[in-house]
């Protein structure tokens, strides 16, 4: 016999977006359970944050054992795990320095200063920095500005100045832009909020040749696309080419409050008093953080990554064929399949609600679905949630 279902009282809880009547209370790889005991296939993993699942033992293991030793110092001081992640990440990218903080918004932030600082120094306080339309930068005043999320220009107005958009994949647009206030371009390898829109190789070298040869740094953001998610540790990787500046977030912690800012020696130049952080660099993060990256480095695992991207976008694109949809796009496991109408929105709540286990997935537009599952993800599952997909499909198409 079914229990029935507890109910949710949640009144002191700010509210800030619609959440269904349950209560997340345990995870395993890529399952949720709530309050009830209903399972969830979780392919949103906290919007690309679990990059390795639920209670990943690795993780645990480096939390505990970090907590029993040393937990906050502050940061006045050097910490052993903040400097081993900063050497695991430095010596597998083209960078020499790491800043860490606590959110994507906030490394993205950090790299606002930088550039600016870099600005100062050296172009004449330049301090305009190209972003492009329909990206996500963050939830900060400054990083939504940076963002091109329609709607987002008045709704905390005035917005933060310095920051004109360019389309995305057209250089034209970026040229046109330019003037002896820009100091940087900034830009998603894939645009996640926009709608999983990756930038081509094409627009990607032809930008950093650019902006190389008008002294404008280049700024990658990789809050949602770094960390193993297109298949490489990082997605600039993709390119053949070395960004000045790039910020992680998400992936990197693994589930834990973690970011990262880093940049090359050429770019580094804050001094004492630009930047800090209460938390930033703190050993219990950081500690899982070296987990997190060591598990992504060991042989295979990034290999198998990319051999999942390439099941889950044959899949989608079966799915599409099957229902005269739109085609999917992506890299990795981080893709989209475009829907024929706007009924993205309606397939989330069917996925979630349905019995008696629930899938969920995400719709940052009417007419797409976006998925994040798990790195370490199986091919079962996969094709478990392509096939409720398909059930869904031929409820609402």
């Amino acid at each position: 016999m079914n229990k029935p279902a507890q109910s949710v009282d949640a009144h002191s809880v700010m509210f800030i977006t619609p959440r269904p009547e349950v209560v997340m209370v345990e995870g395993k790889g890529s399952w949720l359970t709530d309050n009830n005991g209903k399972r969830y296939l979780d392919f949103l993993q906290g919007w690309a944050v679990n990059c390795l699942g639920h209670s990943n033992p690795g993780m645990i293991e480096a939390l505990n054992a970090q907590a029993k030793k040393l937990i906050n110092p502050s940061p006045a001081f050097y910490n052993e795990p903040m400097i081993r992640l900063s050497n695991l990440l430095t010596d597998n990218s083209c960078f020499n320095k790491v800043f860490f903080a606590n959110s994507g918004a906030e490394a993205n932030e950090g790299a606002i200063k930088l550039a600016r600082k870099w600005g100062q120094l050296n172009k004449s306080g330049a301090f305009e920095i190209i972003t492009f339309d329909h990206s996500f930068h963050g939830r900060t005043l400054a990083t939504m500005s940076a963002s091109g999320k329609p709607g987002w220009d008045t709704m905390f107005a005035p917005q933060v100045p310095g920051f004109p958009k360019a389309d995305l994949n057209d250089l034209d647009s970026v040229k046109k832009l330019v003037t002896d206030k820009t100091v940087a371009v900034m830009l998603e390898p894939v645009q996640g909020e926009g709608g999983v829109i990756p930038v081509t190789k094409e627009f990607m070298q032809s930008l950093r040749k650019f902006t190389k040869e008008n002294n404008i740094l280049l700024i990658v953001d990789e809050v949602q696309a770094g960390c193993g998610r297109t298949g490489k540790l990082f997605a600039y990787q993709h390119y053949g080419i070395e960004p000045d500046i790039m910020t992680l977030g998400k992936g990197i912690g693994g589930g834990v409050p973690l970011a990262a800012l880093m940049a090359t020696d050429a770019v580094a130049c804050f001094v004492p008093g630009d930047q800090g952080g209460t938390y930033n660099g703190n050993p219990l993060m950081t500690a899982v953080g070296i987990s997190v990256i060591e598990q992504l480095l060991a042989p295979g695992f990034l290999d198998a990554v990319r051999a999942k991207g390439e099941l889950l976008s044959n899949e989608l694109l079966s799915i599409s064929v099957e229902f005269n949809l739109n085609g999917e796009r992506g890299e990795g496991l981080l893709r989209a399949l475009m829907l024929s109408s706007d009924i993205g929105g309606k397939l989330v709540e069917l996925a979630r609600d349905r019995g008696p286990e629930g899938l969920l997935i995400n719709s940052p537009r009417p007419n797409l679905l976006r998925f994040m599952p798990a790195l370490n993800v199986s091919d079962d599952e996969i094709r478990q949630m392509c096939n409720i997909l398909r059930e869904l499909l031929k409820q609402v198409v």
